[in-house]
């Protein structure tokens, strides 16, 4: 098998069996998305503040709490930013998710909320690490699966877009 066939095997077996359909997206690669990628992660940001205020928002329009965990230096956490972007995506995340973006250095700072949550270690599988959290108890809802995109060049655009959605309520 192909690793990319295999990787996609592998993100599919490590979602739920439930969550919202999936937006079918229009870019089929990665060479489809803007260029240049972005760079989505404010190294000065107040994280902490800004997941405070992501959190009363979720709850208060009954979404899930968002937090991808990376930094500008990583390819894959590039990746993912470019795909979130996409129309057909950006849409759909904005009805289902509040999104904080972290930056987490070079897993040297804002370690202290991947650990509320229970990474560690370049957590558990690397960058980007995406929590979705339910932000009415304050608690993970993707355990064990934080570092399913880590390698996301090894996916597709759809791909990546298939494993946002199948958390979403």
């Amino acid at each position: 098998m192909r690793p990319a066939l295999i990787a996609l095997l592998a993100v599919t077996l490590t979602v739920p069996a439930t969550g919202a359909p999936a937006p079918r997206v229009a870019a089929t690669s990665f060479e489809q998305l803007a260029t240049p990628l972005p760079v989505p992660y404010d190294e000065a940001a107040n994280a902490r503040t800004q997941i405070a205020a992501a959190r009363t928002r979720a709850i208060k329009a009954h979404k899930l709490l968002l937090i991808d965990l990376g930094g500008n230096w990583c390819l894959d956490c590039r990746l993912l930013a470019g795909t979130m972007e996409l129309p057909e995506l950006r849409g759909f995340l904005a009805k289902h998710y509040e999104i904080v973006i972290v930056d987490v250095g070079r897993f040297d700072k804002n370690l202290d909320i991947a650990a509320k949550y229970g990474l560690k270690d370049h957590f558990g599988g690397g960058v980007p690490s995406v929590l979705i959290i339910d932000p009415r108890t304050d608690t993970l809802r993707n355990p064990g699966h934080t570092a399913a995109l880590a390698d996301a060049r090894t996916l597709t655009p759809q791909a990546l877009a298939d494993w946002l959605a199948s958390w979403a309520k």
